[in-house]
């Protein structure tokens, strides 16, 4: 049974082929003969399971029976030879029988030979012309809709056959038919038919060692004993002479050359997608040779030229017998071409057997053929990824109109969605928290025309005068979308407002004024945690890619040291950040002008040039236990960093930098309580006497009081008060303390709050909020606390 040939519906289980093939002529390698004993068991595993698919099919598709035999014969021997897919199995599908029913209809079974042969030659002259990757470029959505609608258009049609009523045209006609069907009912072959999908539906259910018997041929061998023994004179299959005596030539049309040449076109590009999108799913489930995907067009033109000539009904490939041929243990392409000589042989010594199977069983296949390739899972994916109207009108266009248009409405309703999610860009205005702040406009994604109606919508609905900051975080700007902002620009100051341009994107806005819009490539700074991408990447498939798609082993491939994991961020530095980073250091190679030194603690968390959006040359950091600083003469390393930032750099400021749940604080604390870790050691006791007289001050301090109506804990209440006592003791430096009292030299106290990545400016007398949007939240929390 054919079914949606999606890689994440195959089995899980991987199976290493013992040799696998290498080139064109891999099948007459010496190590052919070698596997003969794991591919002559997997061919016969793989031929009982095809032989009553490929009669339902035929069946299905209103071709002669023998068509489906002719087909499953020469997509074993000519596709398992000639294509590029070692293990992929090939014959009729469930998913062209709506295709080749139509054509039947239309055209005449010899005609339809005929455009079957014509379209092995288009997907012949697709593989020479190596563009068989190419095939793949469909939306998988479509795809599993197409199948789904494949299902139903087959259950319509097979529910009349199994209630013993002949079929109609259409799946509408089916489905207005299927009452006077249920009333009318053959009572023998709806039980008959019922009874194969009984079997079917419990088969998976049954021991293990009945389960080495494929269902289908259990099914078929039961429906059709029963039906000797007590339903004799049901329909059945009927033909004349042998599988030989069934080889038809292909005839020509009379006329109408644009529908056969779109038939033939249609026919092909089906067949293509779905032997290739199975071709990869089979990839998937084994460690062998991979697919050579233009060879594998190759092969399936080949055969569809040879079947088409013969009389046989189109191939393709069929993910459920490729499965089967992987987990029966296949090693080479000899047990798919086994499998169509088995076919051969049956169908020519054996036909007789074929004529006692009732119609009504083999529609009972059919039946759940066609629910099979109906998933909830595909359905849960796309209303998982938004997807779910291409899907519905996917699927009702394929029963209700015809497979290609609905092929065709599906594939242009999922570009259409690719291009809105893709060209959108998000434009939002954002009102001030506080008069004193401006209005911040923010614009995220694809800047180009198709965005300027939100823009010029949500830019006017700020009110004239008004200060702006417009924050731009574009990937794509074209001369439209920058054209209409600086004029939206011009008008606003020109009405006394201010616009303030801030760029965050990957594409800068200056560009699109003198050069054709380009994306660019994306910046990844700020950098996450080196932790996160090296644990997402040995999390990963084992082979040591990281999220990105490359690679992250260091040069000596070393993973679990420390030295290693530094190794392969500075690897991963070289390769991404290095070339970006040079043009900003150039200036800086032969000196350092900072503006701001930067006491900070040693905690790993803070990182004072992200919190600041600072780069290279712009701080001057000194970095110790609890981010303090000491009277003149208490500790050489802070006095000579203090004397060498203001004295030899002349900075402009100095930051006291703490932060949320410090160590430090926590340490002072504890030794309060007496409850100190003499395991740190007398120097770490010693250190922390620069920090003790914030712990003293603690009690009553203004500081303390916001920071614990704000909600802090007595830790990060400590750790701001710190902040406050180390500004005050830079007053009172026998060095900094004068250039203070100037005003040359300006002191600012910082705390950041790491579990909200916010920053708070911290005062002598209290704390206020940097992000007016964090200050509402707080105010909002205080008033409901109280």
């Amino acid at each position: 049974m054919a079914q949606a040939p999606d890689p994440s519906t195959v089995p899980t289980a991987i199976h290493s082929p013992p040799a696998p093939e290498k080139g064109w002529k891999g099948f007459r390698h010496p190590a052919f003969l070698g596997h003969l004993g794991a591919d002559i068991p997997a061919s016969l595993v793989v031929f009982l399971v095809a032989l009553p698919l490929s009669l339902g099919i035929a069946a299905a598709s209103g071709a002669p029976i023998m068509a489906g035999l002719i087909a499953a014969a020469i997509g074993g021997i000519v596709a398992g030879s000639l294509g590029g897919s070692p293990l992929q199995v090939s014959g009729p599908a469930a998913g062209l029988t709506v295709v080749v029913a139509g054509l039947v209809q239309e055209f005449g079974w010899q005609v339809t030979c005929a455009i079957t042969a014509a379209a092995g030659v288009v997907q012949l002259l697709l593989g020479i012309s190596r563009v068989g990757r190419a095939a793949l470029a469909v939306s998988p959505v479509v795809v599993k809709a197409m199948l789904a609608g494949i299902g139903i258009t087959i259950i319509l049609q097979q529910l009349q056959v199994l209630l013993g009523a002949e079929p109609a045209g259409s799946a509408l006609e089916n489905l207005g038919a299927l009452p006077g069907a249920i009333t009318n009912v053959e009572l023998h072959a709806a039980l008959l038919g019922l009874t194969v999908v009984g079997i079917l539906l419990g088969w998976k259910y049954l021991p293990a060692a009945v389960r080495r018997v494929p269902g289908p041929l259990a099914a078929v061998v039961t429906g059709t004993a029963l039906s000797v023994a007590f339903a004799p004179g049901v329909q059945r299959i009927s033909f004349e002479g042998s599988i030989f005596d069934a080889v038809a030539l292909p005839q020509l049309p009379e006329g109408n050359w644009r529908a056969v040449a779109f038939a033939v076109i249609s026919m092909a590009l089906i067949a293509s997608i779905e032997s290739l999108l199975s071709a990869v799913a089979v990839d998937k489930m084994h460690r062998g040779t991979r697919t050579n995907l233009n060879r594998e067009l190759v092969g399936q033109g080949a055969a569809n030229i040879v079947s088409g000539s013969l009389g046989g009904l189109p191939v393709t490939g069929v993910i459920v017998r490729s499965a089967t041929n992987v987990e029966a243990g296949a090693a080479t392409r000899a047990s798919a071409v086994l499998h169509g000589v088995w076919v051969l042989a049956f169908s020519a010594i054996f036909a007789g057997l074929i004529q006692l199977i009732p119609m009504s069983v083999l529609a009972g296949l059919l039946v759940v053929i066609g629910a099979r390739l109906i998933k909830v899972a595909d359905i849960r994916t796309s209303l998982r990824t938004g997807d779910l109207l291409v899907y519905v009108v996917t699927l009702l266009c394929v029963v209700f109109l015809n497979l290609l248009d609905g092929v065709m409405i599906g594939l242009a309703l999922a570009a259409a969605s690719v291009l809105w999610r893709v060209l959108r860009a998000a434009v939002h205005a954002h009102q001030p928290v506080s008069p004193s702040d401006p209005w911040r406009v923010t614009i995220a994604g694809s800047c180009s025309f198709f965005a300027l109606p939100r823009l010029n919508r949500v830019l006017h609905s700020v009110p004239a005068g008004m200060d702006v900051v417009v924050e731009l975080n574009a990937d794509y700007v074209d001369h439209a979308f920058r054209e209409a902002l600086i004029a939206w620009q011009d008008q606003h100051q020109a009405a006394g407002g201010t616009v303030h341009l801030e760029e965050h994107g990957n594409t800068l806005f200056q560009d699109a004024a003198h050069r054709a819009p380009q994306r660019q490539e994306a910046r990844e700074l700020p950098l996450p945690p080196r932790t996160s991408w090296q644990a997402a990447a040995s999390a990963g498939d084992g082979t040591g890619a990281a999220g990105d798609g490359e690679r992250t082993t260091d040069p000596a491939g070393r993973h679990s040291s420390p030295l290693g994991s530094l190794l392969e961020g500075i690897n991963k530095y070289h390769r991404r950040f290095a070339d970006q980073v040079q043009p900003l250091v150039q200036d800086l190679a032969d000196g350092q002008n900072p503006d701001t030194l930067f006491v900070a603690c040693v905690d790993s968390r803070v990182n004072p040039n992200l919190i600041t959006s600072s780069g290279p040359g712009d701080l001057l950091t000194l970095r110790n236990i609890g981010n303090v600083v000491c009277h003149e003469g208490q500790d050489a390393s802070i006095d000579s960093a203090l004397s060498f930032a203001v004295k030899g750099l002349n900075v402009e400021s100095i930051v006291i930098g703490g932060h949320s749940n410090c160590g430090a604080m926590k340490a002072l604390i504890e030794d309060a309580n007496g409850n100190g870790n003499p395991d740190l050691g007398a120097g770490f006791d010693a250190w922390l006497n620069h920090a003790r007289p914030s712990y003293r001050e603690l009690a009553g301090h203004p500081v303390a009081r916001e920071a614990a109506a704000a909600g802090y804990g007595l830790v990060d209440q400590l750790a701001m008060v710190n902040v406050a006592v180390q500004l005050g003791k830079l007053e009172c430096h026998l060095l900094v303390g004068p250039e203070l009292a100037t005003g040359r030299l300006t002191a600012t106290g910082l705390f950041y709050d790491i579990a909200t990545a916010r920053v708070l400016l911290v005062e002598p007398g209290g704390i206020r909020f940097l992000d007016p949007a964090q200050a509402a939240a707080k105010t909002g929390a205080a008033a409901l606390a109280r």
